[in-house]
């Protein structure tokens, strides 16, 4: 049994050091007098987006916990990204794989996690995912992987080039090198915790401000205090946002948040596709929005500086989705609101 584990942490690793690290993209098209933006670009990754760092994690974490062994079926309850990720883990050291996910999740993941080999396993609502993925792991005498207990722990906070590491490692030569702001929405919050963590263990003077959707209770439990928050329905922003406050999210290690209407979400991600020609993926738009709005407020204060946040997918994978208009009007709404506003606060140079 070690044997087979550490042939698989052996194979896991390799990948590792096969893989290099993701582009940061100054955005210069962007119009704040020396005030920087920056998008640390995830979908480089070879599943496409920033879970793969997570599903890396979590898969070394749950090996050297004795979780996984050979022929352990391992069960996530994910909405799309960290499934695709989880899959090509699973695929690479040769487990069976079940996806939880709603219906309503975008065919192209789906074909995804399939072609990696994976299982999709459906409910009716987001709220369904956890106890049904608990319930299948049951049933199959498996591992319920549950990114959303175990992501803050999984990643090394102090660096082993971490995304946080990573970020500010390529900042140096930056003319604002240490950010004035770090920006990224939360899922499990795996990511804010580990950013936020490492500013902290570094001394640096950057702040952790992360944005949340619609629907999602993060925002109300920070402010609040309140870590019984519970919601009645999911996200509309794929793979952000959460209807209970998840383990992972540590409120203590974040400044500030920023509550994002998701009509603005979709307004930036086609904003930053037509006036940029980045196609990113929904989160990416809310992650920007709250940048955007960052930068505004240090332009009217005088401040100068820099802002990083994160491209977490690309938006090849949501073309019959948030790309499409027929089903942003039914699903969200008009953005043209928000798009006048965009215009208004970040026109080209």
């Amino acid at each position: 049994m070690k044997s087979w584990v550490s042939k698989a942490i052996n194979i896991i690793n390799a990948d590792y050091q096969r893989s290099a690290d993701t582009h940061l993209i100054k955005l210069e098209q962007i119009a704040f007098r020396d005030i920087d933006i920056y998008l640390k670009d995830e979908s480089t990754h070879p599943t496409g987006s920033l879970k793969h760092r997570l599903a890396r994690s979590l898969f070394l974490y749950a090996l050297c916990n004795g979780k996984i062994v050979e022929g352990t079926t391992v069960v996530e309850a994910s909405s799309g990204s960290t499934a695709v990720s989880e899959a090509y883990f699973a695929k690479m050291i040769g487990v069976p794989f079940v996806a939880v996910m709603p219906k309503s999740t975008a065919q192209s993941k789906i074909a995804l996690i399939e072609r990696y080999g994976g299982q999709c396993h459906f409910v009716d609502c987001p709220t369904q995912m956890h106890s049904e993925a608990t319930k299948v792991a049951h049933e199959l005498n498996g591992y319920f992987m549950d990114q959303f207990l175990f992501a803050e722990r999984a990643t090394d906070w102090r660096g082993n080039n971490n995304i946080a590491e990573s970020i500010f490692e390529q900042m140096k030569a930056e003319p604002h090198p240490v950010p004035h702001t770090v920006v990224m929405s939360a899922g499990t919050g795996g990511t804010s915790a580990t950013i936020g963590r490492y500013i902290r263990y570094k001394g640096l003077a950057s702040q952790l401000v992360v944005v949340d959707p619609e629907f999602s209770v993060f925002f109300d439990s920070f402010k609040n205090n309140d870590h019984s928050l519970t919601a009645t329905r999911g996200s509309r922003i794929e793979g952000i946002g959460r209807p209970k406050v998840e383990a992972s999210f540590q409120h203590d290690v974040i400044d500030d948040m920023i509550a994002v209407p998701d009509a603005a979400s979709i307004a930036t991600m086609h904003w930053l596709n037509n006036t940029i020609g980045i196609k990113a993926g929904p989160s990416t738009g809310t992650n920007l929005w709250g940048a955007l709005s960052i930068a505004e407020q240090m332009k009217q204060r005088g401040e100068v500086g820099s802002i990083v946040t994160l491209m977490c997918d690309s938006g090849e994978r949501y073309g019959e989705t948030y790309y499409n208009a027929g089903w942003v009007e039914k699903t969200i709404g008009s953005f043209d609101e928000y798009t006048t506003k965009l215009e208004a606060i970040g026109a080209p140079a």
